[in-house]
């Protein structure tokens, strides 16, 4: 469906309209302070409702990207931006968890509202224009552009050592885009265009694609992350505050397997094939590695970064098996995690706004003080472990299916993180919400109120309802999912065959 409006533009750049708003009030004081908030609200709830028409008018039967716009802008550069069905789910997960974030932080910001406000309202725009991009040089500057506002909220609202954790963070990042860069310089060289759909079409090399490969896979690993350099994750977690750990885990690591699915299969086809073992491998020792530093750790944050780590190597797993089932997991579990660990960390951020401190060693009979917590706490905690019924047992059995299609060993390591996933997060539930009270500034603890309560229920619902019912997920992205695998199939064959031709 066409609309008269630039309707893409609008939802990118909507926020940045609130920002300005937010940027032109006057004054430090608590009205200010409280205008900001509204403002910011009330510009993430109309972005999340025009982003519903976007999943309201979009054709799941065609692979095209729609609701494209196209214009000149900066010589070979165009701006040029378009939906498809691997990343539309990705948009309506942003503009869901911006507003959820805004409204949990109402309580928790006291201090330079104003600008923790606007370094949201931008983060959610460059966001945005990741997944919306259609042009190679546009996608970089929105995918490093979004280091800017994170690395302000943590070195600024973070915790004691929020500068160390903010500089690795950025570093870690940048470094390993800087790869990316000279890929999409050598790209251009090689294409004549940043156009992706263009880029998506053209047969590079095979010798040239696997410097590709392993450039943009440099930035990719980084932002996942995937081990080895995964160490920035958990320090920036611990330090971030309450609403840029949602952010971080719900949708910024997801910018990196986002990018396999965009660039380097696509794209790169012979050299993903050649190399997924690879995949395979650094994933399945990010899996069990992973999960058990989480068995050791003291402090909640950190239990649940290392979570993720092994989560998102189900992910890599999936999306690197090319099977139908692997790569629907593997976006599925995506979309899972972004809502389920968004709900975990929004957990912990309560407890925090009442007790400075997310030492586990500090809590203990919750339950007893807080039933409601402890009911909504244990939902989020069931769908990381991936019960049945939740939105997490969807995307790792579908990852699975396809790893075990692939290679019964991947398949047979990678379960076992199931296991010790169940480990840390009942030990953590358990160690938290029953007992005795132990600590005396417990006792006096409060229950969920009523705004921490519109935050939840409203990822609960998504995580119960799509766990029995993934099916408009699964379909929105599956005619996209199909042509990527028979692209990468072409490719493939037509390789092999030139290799046969050429064969003595």
């Amino acid at each position: 469906m066409s609309y008269g409006w630039p309707i893409l533009s609008t939802v990118t750049f909507l926020p940045l309209v609130g920002a300005l708003l937010i940027f032109a009030l006057r004054g430090n004081d608590e009205s200010t302070y409280r205008n900001a908030r509204y403002i910011a609200l009330w510009t993430t709830l109309i972005t999340f409702a025009i982003s519903l028409l976007l999943w309201r008018d979009f054709d799941p039967e065609t692979a095209q990207f729609q609701f494209v716009e196209l214009r000149p802008w900066l010589g070979p550069i165009t701006f040029h931006m378009g939906l498809d069905g691997i990343s539309m789910p990705f948009v309506v997960l942003t503009t869901l968890l911006l507003p959820l974030t805004i409204l949990s932080s109402f309580g928790a910001i006291k201090d330079r509202v104003k600008e923790f406000m606007i370094a949201f309202l931008v983060l959610e725009t460059l966001m945005l224009g990741v997944f919306c991009s259609l042009d190679l040089v546009m996608f970089y500057l929105f995918f490093e552009g979004g280091l800017i506002p994170m690395f302000l909220i943590i070195g600024i609202w973070g915790g004691p050592r929020r500068v160390y954790s903010s500089f690795k963070f950025f570093l870690y990042t940048l470094a390993g885009s800087l790869l990316m860069l000279l890929a999409i310089m050598a790209m251009y060289w090689e294409a004549g265009t940043t156009n992706i759909p263009a880029l998506l079409a053209h047969d590079f090399p095979p010798e040239m694609q696997t410097w590709l490969w392993f450039a943009f896979l440099a930035s990719f690993a980084v932002k996942l992350p995937m081990w080895p350099v995964h160490t920035w994750l958990p320090d920036a977690h611990v330090e971030a505050p309450t609403a840029g750990s949602v952010i971080l885990a719900g949708i910024l690591l997801k910018l990196g397997g986002y990018g396999f699915l965009r660039f380097s299969i696509p794209m790169f086809p012979l050299a993903s094939a050649e190399f997924a073992p690879l995949i395979f491998a650094l994933s399945v020792i990010a899996i069990i590695y992973t999960s058990l530093v989480a068995l050791a750790q003291t402090d909640m944050k950190k239990l649940i970064a290392y979570s993720s780590v092994a989560h998102m190597g189900f992910v890599t797993i999936g999306i690197f098996t090319l099977t139908m089932q692997g790569l629907q997991g593997g976006i599925f579990l995506m979309l899972s995690h972004g809502i389920v660990s968004a709900g975990l960390f929004l957990c912990v951020g309560v407890v925090y706004d009442r007790m400075p401190t997310h030492e586990i060693s500090v809590f203990g009979g919750l339950v007893n003080r807080m039933p409601l917590y402890a009911a909504v706490f244990m939902i989020f905690t069931l769908a990381n472990v991936g019960l049945p019924g939740t939105t997490g047992f969807v995307g790792e059995f579908l990852s699975l299916l396809g790893a075990f299609e692939v290679n019964t060993w991947v398949a047979l390591f990678a379960t076992t993180g199931i296991i010790l996933s169940a480990g840390y997060s009942l030990w953590l539930y358990r160690r938290i919400i029953f007992g005795v009270i132990t600590n005396p500034a417990l006792k006096a603890i409060k229950d969920l109120s009523w705004r921490e309560v519109a935050v939840m229920v409203p990822l609960i619902f998504i995580t119960i309802w799509f766990g029995f019912h993934p099916n408009p997920v699964l379909d929105v992205s599956a005619v996209s999912v199909e042509a990527l695998m028979a692209d990468f199939k072409a490719s493939v064959a037509a390789a092999e065959q030139a290799r046969f031709a050429l064969a003595p």
